[in-house]
């Protein structure tokens, strides 16, 4: 029989990705009588990791999961070089991922490059283009005039050049901004005339906001730093805006991610939300020392986003959807999920494990969890 033909026959007992393992790293000399040994193997090596029916998965888990996040450190990755920018590891980002806090202590993005700027060609120039810049950056110097009522604005045209910009660009900002004011340009200098009825207050305000006015780049990137991985260049950022980054035409699209899960949702999809949970959290405790089976982490990821919407851990979120009102009451404000559910005449059917735990009952796990029905009657009539 030919080899490919055995493999295939194995197709309802094996993942079709098991499948293709076997054939990339089957030895070349193998023959048809050892091929079937080596299935048979790989069989019965699938068959003693899948979860017997009732065993409670959900669990195992979470003492899988929350018992080694207890050896977890608290603490925040510095990036060397680069102030303020800052990696949260360990126990808080576990936490911030599984809770699914849509506020981040420490947004980010990796950024993978196409050829040949994966390679390191002129690596620093594009990742300046990212940076988000306000107008103040290119600006020598913001003036009041008290006398005349005039804001003064000295450009830099050196910064200018530097980032391709123009004059007539900054001067169509800034006349956007002073809207009801007069604007003009002379040289490198705008000025802004004021209505003299204007008090200080409201001409210092108008300064300000001039100052901090977004320019160019991308918005919310406050910080850029090209690093290198192995024989490959990428630009970690500090701060998200994925949508506009995959607009570049540097970027790799396919590899590109934010460690902010519902950024991933947004752009992506439910599902590459999922694999983000999951690529978090077990980079969090790879990067500590700890193993965790990887199906444990799946697990919570599938509960986290079932539904087509990221849903934390905690009371706003999975609990708060949980069809038990006692399983429900049993995390967090049991009086007024027990008022609501009997102001509304909802009932529970005591189908889960937490509920029969709490009235004192068999729960529905291994051996208590088939509910076979015998027909004796038909039994003995057939006799």
């Amino acid at each position: 029989m030919d080899k490919e033909k055995l493999i295939d026959q194995y197709a309802e007992r094996l993942p079709k990705r098991i499948i293709q393992d076997v054939k990339a790293h089957l030895p070349k000399n193998c023959d048809t009588k050892r091929l079937k040994k080596i299935m048979e193997a790989v069989v019965s090596e699938y068959e003693d990791t899948l979860a017997e029916p009732g065993e409670s998965v959900g669990l195992v888990a979470a003492e899988s999961i929350g018992e080694p996040s207890t050896q977890m450190t608290l603490r925040t990755f510095h990036f060397a070089g680069v102030s303020e920018m800052n990696v949260t590891m360990g126990l808080p980002r576990v936490i911030e991922v599984l809770d699914a806090r849509k506020t981040l202590s420490t947004p980010m993005t990796e950024i993978y490059l196409k050829k040949p700027y994966s390679d390191g060609k002129d690596i620093k120039k594009i990742s300046q283009r990212i940076k988000e810049r306000k107008l103040k950056e290119f600006v020598k110097e913001i003036s009041i005039n008290i006398v005349e009522n005039t804001v003064k604005i000295d450009l830099d045209k050196k910064k200018i050049e530097e980032y391709e910009q123009t004059h007539i660009n900054i001067l169509k900002l800034v006349d956007k901004a002073a809207k009801g004011f007069k604007t003009k340009q002379e040289g490198d200098t705008i000025f802004i005339d004021t209505v003299k009825e204007d008090n200080l207050n409201e001409i210092y305000k108008l300064k300000e906001k001039i100052k901090n006015l977004y320019f160019c780049g991308i918005k919310n990137i406050t910080q850029v730093l090209p690093i290198q991985r192995g024989d490959e260049f990428l630009i970690v950022t500090a701060g998200i805006n994925l949508k506009e980054i995959l607009k570049l035409d540097f970027v790799d699209t396919f590899r590109t991610k934010s460690n902010d899960i519902y950024e991933m949702r947004r752009v992506f999809g439910i599902e590459a939300a999922r694999q983000s949970i999951i690529n978090e959290v077990t980079a969090m405790f790879e990067s500590q020392g700890i193993d965790i089976d990887i199906r444990h982490v799946m697990l919570v990821a599938d509960m986290m986003t079932n539904t087509g919407e990221i849903m934390g851990i905690n009371r706003t979120g999975i609990v708060k959807d949980k069809s038990s009102v006692l399983a429900r009451a049993s995390f967090e404000t049991p009086i007024k999920h027990i008022i609501q559910a009997a102001m509304s005449g909802e009932e529970d059917y005591l189908s889960s494990v937490i509920e029969n735990v709490m009235i004192n009952q068999p729960v529905p796990l291994g051996s208590g969890l088939p509910k076979l029905i015998a027909n004796f009657d038909n039994q003995k009539n057939k006799r």
